[in-house]
């Protein structure tokens, strides 16, 4: 009986230098990538879903009576394989499977839309089912999975408590109004909770409770978004990391944040290393360069105030934003984030203490009544990576600011925590699937997304 393996297990061995070369058969099954021939043999390129790389399998005439049938079967088709593994170090694999039998297991048609060539992210994005398949989306989602797991390993690790928010409540975290409802009975949308429920917009309200019973909290989820929004790095469903941390302020936070990006680049870079390399070549030719740079950088901090005003300086000095018309108590856009990031500190950079206006409701008023404890970790060739804040502790300057953005009813149980037991607390939210575009760098979310979720779109 041939022994069954998979191909991560073979470059496991490989990579430990114990792979022995015998006459001992081995089986897989997995899926054609491309399969060549000239005539008296042929070259299947497998993938078995198990790792990045797939295993070369060489198929000769001489040897299969099957021969025909085999040069037959195409891309997208699924097979068994029997055959002997012989170690090829002079090669560009480490090895290959001399084939000895070779069994259908599911035909694949010929309109098949993924052929041996370059498809553009836009015809993919119409396939999405089919995508996982072509090396860019089998390394993306893998990065995805891994990423995953870093976060979680991060706070684990630290003894941070997972706690599972509502995907629906009764409340706009942020105060934007951009929600999706949740009906049973559009004429009367209220009927089956009692009041309007959506779509959660952030976990952050719901997890800030449980901050306040075991100190180190994070949640992990979807969130959503009614966003008429279709730029590059917009998307109505997409997946948020929010921890909350008590007897903590903002250097706390910010401290934590840099922890947690180190961290991630870290794991992935350990755990994808061949994802990491094709990304390299294939998507950005900077990105272990530019990854690499982050996590020897000094994290630096600017006041938004200071940000202002060398971007005023840099206005004057003739450089040319598309909004030019820089002014203290503006809401910063991506061009005026990547300019401090790349051009003034050349490294990433913690900007803090954001006109009160511009920001939500829930973050600490600073001794100024003008700024609040608030800071974006800002990073080269993307701006925002991550946004947390200082949550405003004090019982009376949380309900004079709820009560003039007229959100005091419906979050009274918010207000409760700051009345029972309260403390100094802070949190931070990142966009997994933007921290996976930096990762990869690929540059729309809608691929780094199983099935993106975008206006005029919903296909699946």
């Amino acid at each position: 009986m041939p022994t069954s393996m998979t191909i991560a297990h073979l470059y496991k061995l490989a990579r430990a230098n114990k792979l022995q070369q015998n006459d001992e058969l081995i089986a897989f099954f997995g899926w054609v990538r491309t399969n060549r021939n000239n005539g008296s043999v042929g070259f299947i390129e497998l993938n078995d879903g198990t790792f990045f790389k797939n295993l070369q399998i060489v198929y000769s005439r001489d040897q299969l009576d099957q021969f025909e049938n085999i040069t037959k079967f195409g891309n997208g088709t699924s097979i068994g394989v029997i055959g002997i593994l012989r170690l090829t170090p002079e090669m560009k694999q480490p090895f290959e499977l001399h084939l000895t039998s070779c069994e259908l297991v599911g035909a694949c048609a010929d309109d098949y839309p993924l052929q041996k060539k370059r498809h553009g992210f836009e015809f993919l994005r119409e396939i999405a089912h089919l995508r996982p398949r072509t090396n860019t989306f089998t390394a993306v989602n893998r990065v995805r999975s891994v990423l995953s797991m870093a976060i979680h390993e991060f706070f684990q690790g630290r003894g941070f408590i997972y706690v599972h928010t509502p995907i629906i409540t009764g409340n706009d975290a942020e105060g934007a109004g951009q929600v999706f409802k949740v009906m049973v009975d559009e004429k009367k949308p209220e009927a089956f909770f009692g009041k309007t429920g959506v779509l959660t917009v952030s976990g952050q309200l719901h997890v800030e409770p449980f901050a306040l019973t075991f100190r180190n909290v994070y949640t992990f989820g979807p969130t959503f978004r009614a966003e008429y929004s279709n730029t590059p790095r917009h998307s109505c469903e997409f997946w948020m990391v929010e921890p909350e941390i008590a007897f903590a302020d903002l250097n706390d936070d910010m401290e934590l944040i840099e922890d947690c990006i180190r961290f991630c680049i870290e794991y992935v870079f350990e755990k994808c290393p061949d994802e990491m390399e094709f990304f390299n070549a294939m998507i950005d030719t900077t990105l272990m360069e530019r990854l690499s740079s982050l996590l020897k950088a000094k994290f630096k901090r600017m006041t938004y105030t200071e940000a202002i005003s060398r971007l005023q300086q840099a206005v004057t000095a003739g450089h040319q934003f598309e909004n030019s018309s820089i002014s203290w108590g503006m809401d910063l856009q991506s061009e005026h984030e990547r300019y401090l990031t790349e051009k003034i500190i050349k490294g990433p950079l913690f900007l803090t203490d954001y006109p009160k206006e511009i920001k939500a409701f829930y973050m600490r008023l600073n001794d100024d009544g003008k700024t609040v404890a608030a800071c974006d970790l800002l990073v080269p060739q993307v701006g925002e990576l991550v946004g947390g804040s200082q949550r405003e502790e004090r019982f009376d300057l949380l309900a004079e600011r709820m009560e003039a953005l007229g959100n005091r009813e419906g979050l009274e149980w918010y207000l409760d925590l700051r009345k029972y037991g309260g403390a100094p607390h802070a949190g931070f939210g990142i966009g997994f699937d933007r921290l996976l575009m930096y990762m990869t760098g690929i540059t729309n979310i809608r691929d780094t997304q199983p099935y993106p979720r975008n206006p005029g779109s919903l296909k699946y």
